[in-house]
């Protein structure tokens, strides 16, 4: 069938096309800020009082919609939702509506997933680590219940393609979960090692991680979050997030003032010091302590480093 408009579905051409086409959608946004991701878009904002913050949302919606119709795209209303994101107050029963040009009013949600992970009004991570542990353990119940049909290094194989990616995506945004919530992670992740490993249930967890020769679920989502901080500082992360590390400039000849550290903001509530802005330079002056780096190296030789200093010492209080 003959193309008159646009590209065939799967053309290398594709996504690089569509990138060029949608590109000045985002200078649409005004006062809000914007994400797109392919085809998924995310306007958001923040201000002093819910009415400031409906008001610049409303303002900057209609901006976007104006810009779709200019490039002959049509938005799925019933796909987009709202979203107030609030850790203290309660939000009111009957917010202003965010309504499209065609007067028809956006759903509001408590929960909402959004490229893979689950993110509630709370950011409490609540809902996505409920649904990690379920998918995981759907799959774990499977791999057992057809454990005779593998072999040790199948079993290996099965869990590092199939649960372990599972339990990692997305790990930096969650991290700031509550320990009650990230340690049922920890339970479904020691249910995958017996399974590769055949150990007894009662089977310490630091027994498990010796086995296989992992480290824990926190060490690893750990890592993940230092990688992503060093990643901010070679420039080398999105600049919405590189922007928002600032290398200290040392004030007084000192010893430790040869070490790269990280200005650490102002955060004067809790759900500020969660803020990658704070987290980042805090938890990069902490690791700096006694990973002492004197200037930026590679990725890959921070990894290896890393490595090295961020190991498992048992506390003797995670489940089994």
């Amino acid at each position: 069938m003959a193309v008159s408009m646009g590209v065939p579905q799967g053309s290398i051409l594709g996504p690089t096309l569509f990138s060029v086409y949608m590109n000045d959608v985002a200078l649409a946004a005004g006062d809000s800020q914007i994400h797109l991701y392919a085809d998924d878009t995310i306007l958001y904002t923040s201000g002093p009082s819910l009415d400031t913050v409906l008001t610049n949302l409303q303002t900057s919606f209609n901006a976007i919609q104006h810009s779709f119709s200019s490039l002959q795209l049509l938005l799925n209303t019933s796909k987009t939702k709202c979203m107030l994101f609030n850790r203290t107050l309660l939000a009111p029963a009957h917010p202003t509506r965010i309504t499209t040009l065609d007067g028809s009013d956006l759903e509001y949600v408590d929960n909402y997933k959004y490229l893979g992970v689950w993110l509630d009004c709370k950011l409490s991570f609540q809902t996505h680590i409920k649904n990690l542990q379920s998918k995981v353990k759907s799959r774990i119940g499977f791999l057992f219940r057809n454990k005779a049909s593998f072999t040790h290094a199948a079993k290996h194989a099965l869990v590092k393609l199939t649960i372990l990616p599972i339990l990692y995506f997305g790990d930096v945004i969650y991290k700031i979960a509550s320990n009650t919530l990230l340690s049922k992670l920890d339970v479904v992740y020691h249910s995958a090692i017996r399974f590769v490993s055949k150990a007894p249930y009662a089977t310490h967890h630091c027994d498990l991680y010796a086995l296989v020769g992992w480290s824990s679920v926190h060490v690893r989502h750990q890592t993940h979050w230092l990688q992503a901080i060093y990643k901010s500082l070679l420039g080398k992360s999105p600049p919405y997030l590189s922007s928002l590390v600032t290398i200290a400039a040392p004030t007084r000849s000192l010893r430790s003032s040869r070490y790269i550290s990280l200005v650490i903001p102002k955060a004067n509530t809790s759900f500020g010091r969660h803020s990658f802005q704070f987290s980042a330079a805090n938890d990069w002056n902490e690791l700096q302590k006694s990973l002492k780096l004197e200037t930026l190296i590679s990725l890959t030789n921070f990894k290896h480093q890393l490595s090295e200093h961020l190991t498992d010492h048992c506390t003797c209080t995670l489940p089994i």
